[in-house]
């Protein structure tokens, strides 16, 4: 069975595995334009490629869901086994919230919603609660960077600015169970040019990257 009309690298749904995770990617010619005093169009590709696959490798074991409408997006998504649901035109929020309803149509239990500009995500897995919902705040305690949801409780995602504050008032006022993890290195995104300064960022930039103070290469411009 195809996702969404696209192919991927596994099957929709595998029976034996009931928990998996969606990474939402924006086209990455047009990804961190926020950071654009700071880099070339060629790095801010090339970071937010670097970015996404550390969200992938962050899944382990789980089976990997990518939600976008770009064809580079994809092609990736299907180089790395991840399979893709196709949703274009829509923008984030209808794209998460059509990907989870393809996801629970096809009999999965448990999905993790993690942003894919997580530089140092790890072991997504840990962040599922059996029958809660959990919210992962970034660090400003302004955005969501991590979702996980059973799949028999409706819930709608509605990301932008104060996402984390919306999403657990909503959860409250329907009376859902729900939890808060505070992980510190969950809560790590790369949107604006401070974010590249962050110690635990600065310990894991790529060689290339011109705001990594130990490794000044630029990429050619």
């Amino acid at each position: 069975m195809r996702a969404s009309g696209r192919g991927g690298g596994r099957t929709l749904y595998d029976a034996r595995v009931n928990h998996v995770v969606l990474v939402p990617v924006k086209a990455f010619a047009d990804a961190k334009a926020r950071l654009a005093t700071v880099l070339s169009p060629g790095e801010r590709e090339a970071l937010a490629r670097w970015t996404a696959e550390r969200v992938l490798a962050a899944a382990g074991e789980l089976p990997v869901y990518i939600a976008c409408d770009s064809e580079a997006v994809a092609e990736w998504a299907t180089a790395h086994g991840a399979t893709v649901l196709w949703h274009p035109g829509v923008g984030l929020n209808a794209a998460v919230n059509r990907s989870v309803a393809d996801l629970r149509r096809q009999g999965v239990d448990h999905v993790v919603v993690a942003h894919g500009d997580l530089p140092r995500a790890a072991a997504l897995a840990a962040v599922v609660i059996p029958g809660a919902l959990t919210l992962v705040p970034d660090a400003r305690g302004d955005g969501t960077n991590v979702i996980a949801l059973p799949l028999h409780l409706l819930f709608e995602f509605e990301y932008g600015p104060g996402s984390f504050r919306r999403h657990l008032q909503r959860a409250v006022a329907s009376g859902l169970p729900v939890a808060v993890r505070r992980d510190p290195m969950l809560a790590i995104d790369i949107d604006t040019p401070s974010d590249l300064t962050h110690p635990l960022v600065q310990e894991v930039l790529p060689a290339w990257l011109p705001t990594n103070r130990g490794n000044p290469t630029r990429l050619p411009r």
